[in-house]
């Protein structure tokens, strides 16, 4: 299938060092992206579908790094139905999990944890609600789990370890060597940091961070407890981590993260995500909503607050898409000023402070959703041809 996106206003790359694409066309083949340009690549292409943005905004789908998902599309903890289906109507295409602990009856025991990571894990490679890639089976650390255990999961197809606080191993010393393991056989790994945010997880430093060595720290604005300056300062200083900027968490201390790493030129470290389902609830908007957070409070581009959301989370999970780029999954996401803006496109309307309109929302080049039902109604219409 060959499908052609024209007359678009602007294309947000989501690559941090290069956030915006000349050209206002986009190829996309058998589900990826072929080609970036002007009009003039339509002559190439036997196109089957054209989809006139009609001057609107394209960015790469967004990625919620940060969620918790049990099986389906279902929270027990907010009893809340299709929130992942909502979410894709909010912009996200990708969901990465950092720990399936709302499960009732979770296991605690080193078998009963490998079963639910294999059991998620395969449960969400099959089941995709509106097309949302969900990488699900994050492993819950637990005392017992030795290095074979790793490898078994590895053969699985596991390959996230959940937050780091969340089951019974919550120290560097008892953590050190699980990560080690994990790292030997691919799997990234996330480290809940501050204070404990449901019963049974613990408050993490960024000492305790630091001894560790995770892939990513996970909700470093608090999770809800705030982390104070002088430990987002500490993480900053004395390593090159990711750090996940969360709705969820505090909006004071996300702003100080970005101010601090805007300073050193390092905001390729910044990955968003929603850290629901949480007693904050369940947000669709809620990674739209931080974007825009971080571009209108901070004077961050609208662009670079979307690569935050988008690329650098790809770069850190190793996942093909949410770029724009040839050779990436065709995962986009068509978005306008929403009526009654004082910006005059997308990226000035979140600059502004507010929610874009999200009209389109392809993932593996086929159209998800046609006028977002959560989302203020776009400006410019899409028309599909």
């Amino acid at each position: 299938m060959v499908i052609a996106i024209t007359n678009i206003g602007k294309i947000v790359s989501g690559n941090i060092n290069k956030p915006l694409l000349d050209g206002d066309t986009i190829i996309i083949v058998d589900g990826k992206i072929a080609s970036v340009g002007n009009k003039k690549l339509l002559s190439r292409y036997k196109v089957e579908q054209t989809v006139d943005a009609g001057g609107s905004t394209v960015i790469p789908g967004l990625i919620d790094s940060h969620v918790h998902p049990v099986l389906g599309d279902y929270s027990p903890r907010q009893k809340t139905v299709d929130y992942m289906d909502s979410s894709v109507h909010g912009g996200v295409t990708t969901m990465i999990s950092a720990g399936e602990p709302h499960v009732p009856g979770r296991p605690k025991d080193v078998a009963g944890s490998k079963a639910l990571a294999i059991l998620a894990c395969k449960a969400y490679k099959n089941f995709r609600p509106n097309g949302l890639k969900i990488h699900g089976g994050a492993l819950i650390l637990e005392k017992g789990l030795k290095e074979e255990d790793f490898a078994d999961l590895a053969k699985e197809g596991v390959w996230l370890v959940g937050e780091i606080g969340l089951g019974s191993v919550n120290t560097p010393e008892e953590a050190g060597p699980m990560v080690k393991w994990a790292k030997s056989y691919g799997m990234k790994v996330a480290m809940h940091t501050g204070g404990t945010s449901i019963p049974g997880s613990s408050t993490v430093t960024a000492e305790m961070v630091m001894k560790t060595e995770p892939t990513v720290v996970s909700h470093a604005n608090g999770g809800p407890t705030a982390v104070s300056p002088e430990e987002i300062d500490k993480l900053i200083k004395n390593t090159n981590l990711p750090l996940e900027i969360v709705q969820c968490g505090n909006i004071k201390i996300a702003n100080y993260i970005v101010k601090k790493l805007n300073e050193k030129h390092q905001l390729d470290r910044i990955i968003i995500g929603n850290d629901s389902p949480s007693g904050s609830g369940i947000i669709p908007l809620g990674i739209l909503r931080t974007i825009v957070q971080i571009a209108s409070l901070n004077a961050i581009p609208a662009e670079i607050a979307i690569a935050m959301a988008s690329g650098n989370t790809a770069k850190v999970y190793g996942l093909n898409t949410s770029m724009i780029d040839v050779g990436k999954e065709a995962d986009l996401v068509i978005m306008d000023t929403p009526m009654g803006s004082i910006g005059q496109n997308a990226l000035e309307a979140i600059e502004a402070g507010d929610i874009p309109g999200v009209s389109a929302v392809f993932i593996d080049g086929k159209l998800r959703v046609n006028k977002s039902r959560n989302t203020p109604p776009a400006t410019r219409q899409v028309e599909i041809k």
